[in-house]
Formats: C-alpha cells, structure tokens, sequence
C-alpha cells in the first residue's frame, strides 16, 4: 500500500500526513510547497522524514499520471484546492485547480493499471444558505444549492466522481467539511475561529470576521475521517456530511474565556453569517465506515489552544 496526498502541505493534508505515517504507511506528499510548514507544527523532523515528497501542481495532469502510475500508487487523498475567496475573485483559475485538478486525479487512478482508491475533500459550501431549507439537519438526499463558484466546483468534482464509478470501476468518497479549526488552520475566512485561538494562547487581540453560526470540527478528527475512508473497502462513489458541533461566534469566545479566563477581552466578532447552511447530519458516514470519531467541541479548542501555547513557548509562533 502507497497512498498519495495531494495538498499534503495545507491543514488537512498535513494532519492526513501525521496519521498516515503514525500508522506505519508508505506515503507520497505532492504539492505545489515543497515547504513543510504545517506539518512541522504537530510532527517531529524524524517522522516527516518518512515522507517521500514531489513537487508540483494539481493541474499537472501528464505528472500526477506517472506518479501514480510509476510510484506503485494504491490510494489516493486528494486534498489539493484555492479556497472560496480566490474562487469568488477568480472563477476561470479557481476551477482550473478545483475540477481540472480532481478530474486529473481520477484520471491518474483510472490509467494506473491497477486499483486506486479516491478520498477527496468536497465540502459544505455544496449546500446553499441556511434559508434555502427548511428546519432540521441536512441528509446527502437534500437538494445541494450552492451559492459559490467554490461550491458549485465542489459539486461537480461529485458528480464526475460518481461517473468514474459507473465509466471505470473507481470507488471514491468525498467528504463535505464546514469549519476545520485546529493548529496549522491559517487561511480562509473560516479560519478566523482558530486564528482568535492561536491570538488567546499569544495573548493578542483579534476580530473574528464573521458572525452567526459555525459547524466547527476537529482537524485531527477531519483527518482521522479522511483516513478511515482510504483504508475502508466501501465500493461505490459516496459524497458524505462531515458533522461537527454547531456554534454562534459569541458562544465560541465564551467558551475561550472559559477556558483562558480574560480571553473575551481579546476577542471579538464582526461580519457576515458564512452563506451556507449549518446544520449537517453526519449518520450516513458513521453507518458506512465505523470509527469516525467527534471530538467534544470544548476538548478540541482546549487542545488547540494547549497546542499554541507549546509552540509559542518554543519560540515556534511569536
């Protein structure tokens, strides 16, 4: 088994990376960083060692092929993506890495010669705003509306997902995460939760952008669940909801005062609501791969910031 992760040096590939190698496996990063920042800040040098590194891009296709072909290649973790805010500004380019970048992975899988197994990141943003439903949590069998060229990408990369399957046997999952919050979270809008966590364990004030609600999950469960869905052996191609824990902006910085006493007089929320729906319901996963795991939300932000405060001691983050 060989498993390749493209995008391993963003949040999520960088906790997919750790867990890989934390499990004895053989694994390839390709990205388009040759840095290994995040991956830095939650593994030791001698385990990211371990680690067989190409660089290059998701848009590559004629390179990701022979990767996967000649690397002896079994599984693959496709995290590689320009986030919503890039996509919004720039459409031609975002979708360029987005659906020409997955539609590259596939084909990779597909002309490998042997079996491949695709795990992708889809992602909430599939879902339109919370208006455009009703009450209740979001099943995979609820309409997808999205609102965004990010969300729109995502939906495709879905639908083509499914066509791999039914054209050329490819079983693959896609996994629809809302807000990741974790040590190496750094970009995006939705950030902004575990930058006010990394600015309480620095003792610096910060502005959470947005308000409203969040489903904010674990990065280290994130990546626990993209792992479980490699390794499983569901045949098929399933797009599944990531569920988390839901929660107003206002209640996360009462939580963070909680748990660093003073923290409310560092932290504050101003901006819009995130246009997608919140309420997700994670029991088609949990029914289909056993073991996905849910860290209490109070447990991961403490850990975070247990985390922060550790690198900051060590001069890591100033």
């Amino acid at each position: 088994m060989r498993i390749l992760v493209t995008g391993a040096q963003g949040c999520i590939g960088a906790w997919v990376v750790k867990n890989l190698l934390e499990r004895g496996l053989e694994v390839l990063i390709y990205d388009a960083d040759p840095t290994p920042a995040r991956l830095s800040l939650i593994a030791p040098a001698a385990q990211i060692r371990e680690a067989a590194v190409e660089t290059g891009r998701i848009e590559d296709g004629a390179r990701l092929k022979a990767l996967v072909k000649d690397g002896g290649i079994t599984h693959i973790v496709h995290l590689a993506a320009v986030l919503m805010p890039f996509c919004q500004a720039q459409p031609a380019a975002g979708g360029m890495v987005n659906v020409i970048g997955t539609l590259n992975v596939f084909e990779a899988a597909r002309d490998a010669g042997r079996a491949v197994r695709v795990v992708y990141a889809s992602s909430s943003a599939v879902w339109g705003p919370e208006e455009a439903y009703g009450s209740g949590k979001l099943t995979e069998d609820d309409p997808l509306k999205p609102s965004t060229h990010y969300g729109v990408f995502k939906q495709a990369n879905e639908g083509n997902a499914r066509v791999f399957y039914l054209s050329s046997g490819i079983s693959s999952v896609g996994l629809r995460p809302w807000t990741v919050y974790g040590v190496g979270r750094d970009r995006g809008l939705t950030a902004d939760p575990t930058l006010a966590m990394r600015a309480v364990a620095l003792g610096q004030p910060f502005r959470i952008r947005l308000t409203g609600h969040m489903d904010l999950q674990y990065v280290a469960d994130v990546a626990e669940s993209f792992v479980r869905c490699a390794l499983d052996p569901l045949e098929g191609a399933h797009a599944f909801n990531l569920e988390g824990t839901v929660v107003a902006m206002d209640e996360l910085i009462g939580i963070l005062d909680r748990l660093r006493p003073g923290a409310s007089r560092l932290i504050e929320a101003e901006g819009p609501q995130v246009p997608v729906a919140y309420r997700m319901d994670g029991t088609q996963l949990r029914a289909h791969v056993p073991g996905i795991a849910q860290t209490p939300l109070e447990d991961g932000i403490r850990e975070t910031l247990d985390m922060f405060e550790r690198l900051h001691r060590a001069g890591v983050i100033v």
